[in-house]
């Protein structure tokens, strides 16, 4: 799957945030609250921007709330309700300002930023998270995004294969969910 690099990368960090910053369960255990906030909101961060510098607890406290409000989009998802998805995106896209606009820096080419100058590092995160949803939600791959279907396991996806069949968060619930079946099937001939 590949919306366009930049949205690719933005849509992972919204997902890293949520999986690294909102409570629930990971492949079969409750997850506590992180024990170092910064450090777990730093890691959301680096799973679209792997050189992003580290954050600071302020900083990590207001991406904490920012994860909690992206969350709610994966759950409507989860449940079908595309409306309410939508909704906390624009409320999202509202509240951050977001304001698209073309930049070139670094040496790399133009390329679309989602956020003005001026803001705040958690305020522009909020406007690019929110406008890479927006991406995938008004476009033909909503279906793309998740919350684990296995039991016990709330955490959120994106799925970036080819055939756009994944659903779960990752290899070690998929293997799990296989793992139990495969056990049913032989208990009951």
């Amino acid at each position: 799957m590949d919306f366009n690099s930049h949205a690719d990368a933005i849509v992972r960090v919204a997902v890293g945030l949520v999986n690294e910053l909102t409570p629930g369960e990971s492949r079969g255990r409750a997850l506590p609250p992180p024990h170092d906030l910064a450090a777990a909101a730093t890691e959301g961060l680096r799973t679209g921007y792997p050189d992003h510098r580290e954050v600071t607890r302020t900083e990590a406290g207001e991406l904490a709330e920012i994860a909690a409000r992206l969350r709610v989009v994966f759950d409507a998802l989860a449940t079908g309700d595309v409306d309410a998805a939508a909704l906390q995106v624009n409320r999202l896209l509202e509240e951050s300002r977001a304001r698209p606009a073309l930049e070139r820096h670094d040496g790399e080419p133009w390329h679309l930023h989602f956020h003005g100058p001026g803001g705040t590092m958690t305020a522009d995160w909020a406007a690019s998270c929110a406008t890479g949803l927006a991406i995938v939600l008004g476009g033909d791959y909503r279906d793309r995004l998740g919350v684990c279907t296995a039991p016990h396991c709330d955490r959120v996806y994106v799925d970036v294969s080819r055939n756009g069949t994944r659903r779960f968060c990752g290899t070690a619930c998929q293997n799990r969910v296989k793992t139990a079946a495969f056990r049913a099937r032989g208990r009951f001939p």
